[in-house]
């Protein structure tokens, strides 16, 4: 059995769930992220190093989930509702109220794990390395988002995104290259 470890500046008086791994320099909000955390895998959540979970973010995660989340992130308030694998890569940023869910219906599992609207298998979502998604998009099965990807504002996303892709709408579609935008400077 391992010492429970508490998040000195946490108002929530629960310990960080075992099966979490933190990076070193990486600062969580409060383990209230973890009310509805139920994954009972060996690493339910891995965080690299330097990386920030804000308020307002919540891991609603089932028995087989797995999450992992790169170095130098910031999840500046999602939620992440899932009972498979969500990885994201390094350097990205997901905004207040993403959602990231692997079901069309983001809801905890019932007492037995099952969750209504369950898809197939084990479902997987990857976000890649630099990738920055807008407030209140929404993730669901099938998503892959490419290094240096830009998911705006809003967008449903649950296709193959491109690498340096700029997605928007719902349902989203490719409307611009965002190495294009850096290039120029951000301008038209």
């Amino acid at each position: 059995m391992t010492t429970p470890v508490y998040l000195e500046h946490d108002w929530f008086p629960q310990p960080l769930p075992d099966n979490v791994l933190v990076g070193e320099g990486t600062w969580i909000f409060s383990s209230y992220v973890f009310l509805h955390y139920r994954s009972e895998q060996p690493c339910g959540l891995k965080i690299g190093h330097d990386s920030g979970i804000y308020i307002g973010s919540f891991l609603d995660l089932g028995p087989r989930a797995e999450v992992e989340v790169g170095n130098y992130c910031a999840l500046a308030g999602p939620i992440i509702s899932t009972d498979g694998r969500v990885t994201i890569g390094d350097y990205s940023f997901i905004s207040y109220h993403v959602v990231i869910a692997d079901s069309w219906l983001a809801r905890p599992p019932d007492d037995h794990g099952v969750t209504m609207g369950e898809t197939a298998g084990r479902p997987e979502i990857h976000i890649g390395e630099n990738v920055w998604i807008g407030t209140r998009a929404v993730i669901l099965p099938g998503a892959r988002i490419g290094e240096g990807a830009v998911v705006g504002a809003q967008a449903v996303v649950d296709f193959e995104v491109p690498p340096y892709a700029i997605v928007a709408g719902n349902p989203a579609r490719i409307v611009g290259d965002a190495r294009s935008k850096r290039r120029s400077g951000g301008q038209s």
